[in-house]
């Protein structure tokens, strides 16, 4: 016999929340790693 599934709403699923302060982390960590890359290349050349 099949089990029963569990429906969970978005948030659940998600598992947080939608915080504006994430989205600047990603921003800021990927601008950081671009501009590190960029002088590593420039000191390799």
């Amino acid at each position: 016999m099949a089990e029963p599934t569990e429906h969970v709403t978005t948030t659940e699923a998600r598992a947080g929340n939608r915080n504006p302060v994430n989205r600047v982390v990603l921003f800021a960590s990927m601008a950081l790693i671009v501009v590190i890359f960029a002088v590593i290349l420039l000191v390799a050349a």
